[in-house]
């Protein structure tokens, strides 16, 4: 008995860090250090699975990191896969909001974000935008690889990708 429950408070105490350390993705330097603190009228864990689902208003904290939506997956491969967490977030829409080192607010917002921590690979599908200040980028899809620092966007057959670049501030970021 006592080693089911130790087994059982190690697979939370995995899981709950597995949570935390996921969200590093949409983190900058500061933010990464701070704790994470999620909210959500709801949580539920899979044990068997290793998949914790937060559900209903869930707010994710971190530093200056701000993420809304209505239901969060966080899922762990099996032992030895080889393979890293993955979180997915679902809303209508989902939405991130962050301070850059230099200041600038960075927003964003999709229907669907799911974030592979293995590959270091962030997908935004479903009325995608991201958006600094005035300067924003839609679409239907936008992928960011965190380890190139390559974004993409792709529209669908019904919308196309849509850029509003504002010079004074692409400027302004040159200078500093």
């Amino acid at each position: 008995m006592k080693l089911v429950k130790k087994t059982l408070r190690n697979k939370i105490i995995l899981l709950t860090t597995l949570g935390m350390t996921s969200l590093s993705a949409f983190a900058l330097k500061d933010d990464t250090n701070q704790p994470i603190n999620i909210v959500s009228d709801n949580q539920s864990l899979d044990m068997e699975n290793s998949v914790v689902t937060f559900t209903d208003n869930v707010v994710i904290t971190q530093g200056s990191i701000l993420i809304k939506a209505s239901k969060v997956i966080i899922t762990r491969p099996p032992e030895n896969s080889g393979k890293k967490e993955t979180v997915e977030a679902f809303g209508s829409p989902v939405t991130f909001h962050q301070k850059l080192d230099d200041g600038k607010p960075v927003d964003g917002k999709a229907n669907k974000v799911h974030y592979d921590l293995g590959a270091e690979f962030l997908t935004l599908t479903g009325a995608a935008e991201l958006k600094q200040l005035d300067s924003k980028i839609n679409g239907d899809r936008i992928t960011y690889d965190v380890k190139k620092q390559q974004l993409k966007a792709n529209g669908s057959s019904k919308s196309r990708v849509k850029t509003v670049l504002i010079p004074n501030q692409l400027n302004s970021n040159k200078k500093k």
